[in-house]
C-alpha cells in the first residue's frame, strides 16, 4: 500500500484559483444571504479548502438596496459604534442606515461572519457591494450563481 497517496493537499497563495462571482441580492433575506456570499469568501464551498489561506473568491453583490429583513427588524436593529470621545456612543436603526447606504447593511453583516484578524481583512477586501444593478467589475467577467443552490 502507497503511503504517499494519503497525504493532505493544503492549498496555498500560488495554488488557489480565485474566480469572480456575482450574487443578486433582490429578495433576499439579509443574514440568509450574508451566510452564503461569507462561506463564498471564505472557500468553504471548495474541495481544497484550508483554514488559513485566503481560498475563496470574489463576490460582488448587486441590489443591496432590495435587501428583505423579516420581523421589525428595519425599526429593532441597531448599528452602535463610537466616536472615541467620553459619551460618543452612536447608534443607527437598520432602516436608517439603508436610506444613507444600502450596501454598508451588507457589508455589515458579512464582515460580522468573517474571522476577526488579518485573513478576515484580506477577505472583505474580495467582496465588493453595489446598491443598483451596475457595477465596475464586467472586466473581470464575473459568473453568476444563485444563493439557492447553495446549502
Amino acid at each position: 500500500m502507497d503511503t504517499l497517496s494519503y497525504k493532505t493537499v493544503s492549498a496555498n497563495k500560488a495554488t488557489v484559483t480565485k474566480e469572480w462571482v456575482l450574487v443578486d441580492a433582490e429578495g433576499q433575506t439579509l443574514g440568509r444571504l450574508s451566510t452564503k456570499v461569507a462561506k463564498i469568501l471564505r472557500g468553504k464551498y471548495k474541495p481544497d479548502f484550508t483554514p488559513h489561506v485566503d481560498c475563496g473568491d470574489n463576490v460582488i453583490v448587486i441590489n443591496a438596496d432590495k435587501i428583505n429583513l423579516t420581523g421589525k427588524k428595519w425599526d429593532a436593529k441597531e448599528y452602535i459604534r463610537h466616536t472615541g470621545y467620553p459619551g460618543g456612543q452612536r447608534s443607527l436603526t437598520a432602516s436608517e442606515l439603508f436610506t444613507k447606504a444600502p450596501e454598508r447593511l451588507v457589508e455589515k453583516a458579512v464582515k460580522g461572519m468573517l474571522p476577526k484578524n488579518k485573513l478576515g481583512s484580506a477577505l472583505f477586501r474580495n467582496l465588493k457591494v453595489y446598491a443598483g444593478a451596475e457595477h465596475d467589475q464586467e472586466a473581470q467577467k464575473p459568473k453568476t450563481i444563485n444563493l439557492n443552490d447553495l446549502k
